[in-house]
């Protein structure tokens, strides 16, 4: 939020009451440097969008975790000063995205990770406390959230991850209703012995 109005008041002020508000206020409030507000807008426009458009089962759910968990861990453990806009929030979103492709181990998720990687590398950087002024405990911070919320969603599948398979013209006859098959694809591939060890291990299985 860009304005000649003095609101770094409305930030996180760790471990303080009067800084509480300042989780859910503190992500819209920013300096005026024009220039670190453009380079917090995109990185926030990027990891938003390609959350909703790739995670869209789980994007509502991990961009408020996000927002909330970053705002209250800093509130918990960062320095006692006040600590004002998104950059925490920005870590997380690209934190999730990036540790998607770990824990989900897809094709899309890997590909979305690798792009990150590319295009963010250099963030990794500032969770270092190496720069003054800047809230180093936010980006670090939000970038954990970001590794624990990806890996609260990592079963959670999205419809263009599930798993199709193919049925030959000539196996059509062997499908149900409801297009499962009666018997087991490998039914006609198998041995007669091997057919036999299933069956007596079913039984043995089976026994009480």
């Amino acid at each position: 939020m860009i304005t000649h109005l003095n609101l770094g008041w409305l930030g996180v002020y760790p471990r303080h009451e009067v800084g509480i508000k300042g989780i859910f206020i503190s992500p819209f409030i920013h300096s005026t440097d024009v220039m670190h507000l453009i380079n917090n807008s995109v990185p926030l426009f990027v990891g938003m969008a390609m959350i909703i458009f790739f995670y869209q089962r789980v994007a509502i759910k991990a961009i408020l975790l996000i927002y909330l968990m970053t705002g209250m861990g800093v509130w918990m453990f960062g320095r006692e000063v006040l600590h004002i806009g998104a950059s925490g929030v920005i870590y997380g979103l690209i934190s999730f995205i990036f540790w998607n492709g770990v824990f989900r181990r897809n094709i899309k998720s890997i590909v979305l990770a690798l792009i990150i990687l590319m295009l963010y590398s250099g963030m990794f950087l500032g969770v270092l406390p190496n720069q003054p002024g800047i809230s180093w405990e936010s980006h670090l911070i939000g970038a954990i959230v970001g590794i624990i919320v990806s890996f609260m969603f990592r079963h959670e599948v999205e419809k263009d991850e599930i798993p199709t398979y193919q049925v030959d013209v000539e196996d059509a006859h062997l499908l149900d209703e409801e297009g499962e098959y009666f018997l087991d694809r490998d039914t006609f591939s198998k041995t007669r012995n091997e057919r036999m060890r299933n069956q007596s291990d079913w039984f043995s299985d089976s026994t009480f």
